[in-house]
């Protein structure tokens, strides 16, 4: 049986036409054996990727955000253990203390000290189709993130940067859900299965 590529395949082998051993990519029982180098398969071979390498300043600045934001989060815990500062956070009861705690206080502690302190800039609610650009509801803040409230203010045809939108489908009714919705109309939702359940062939 010839093969297109410059061999010929014999008793399940591609046998190569320019040598008289085996070649190095060859079929076997409908098994392919990956040529090798040293021992390691072309899978096994180290990525090259090249990145941008950060500024020192800006690795600096980041290490002692962290850095401040650890230390003041360690001062307010002290704070709220005193209870000099306000505890926003769940805590159990008092007549639950002799039992076993359900997670270590230290647990939720950048929860506690650091994320709450930027969440506005994510779980933004919307009030309308998630598509390239849609309208968020402005809230704020009376206790530093723990909790917000809504100002009956919505900020119109925002560019929307964080939700996933893959096919288009949770955008505004266009054309596109025209096509969608005559599609379904015409063969159903299950011309995809398979012909034993309800799969047909529409054409």
């Amino acid at each position: 049986m010839a093969d297109p590529g410059g061999g010929a395949v014999c008793n399940g082998t591609l046998h190569s036409q320019s040598e008289d051993s085996h070649s190095e990519n060859c079929t076997e029982n409908g098994t392919v054996r990956e040529a090798q180098q040293n021992g390691n398969s072309n899978f096994y071979k180290p990525i090259v990727e090249s990145f941008e390498e950060a500024p020192l300043y800006a690795v600096i600045f980041t290490y002692m955000g962290y850095g401040i934001g650890t230390l003041f989060g360690y001062l307010r815990d002290f704070l709220r253990n005193r209870g000099i500062e306000k505890c926003n956070a769940a805590v159990e009861r008092e007549e639950q203390k002799d039992f076993v705690p359900l997670y270590q206080n230290f647990e939720n502690f950048y929860t506690r000290n650091i994320y709450m302190r930027i969440r506005d800039n994510w779980n933004r609610p919307i009030c309308s189709a998630p598509g390239a650009l849609f309208d968020v509801m402005e809230r704020v803040s009376d206790d530093y993130n723990w909790t917000f409230r809504f100002t009956g203010r919505i900020i119109k045809d925002v560019i929307n940067m964080g939700s996933y939108n893959f096919l288009g489908l949770a955008a505004k009714y266009d054309e596109s859900m025209r096509t969608v919705k005559d599609v379904l109309e015409t063969y159903g939702l299950g011309v995809s299965s398979t012909r034993q359940e309800m799969g047909m062939c529409g054409h």
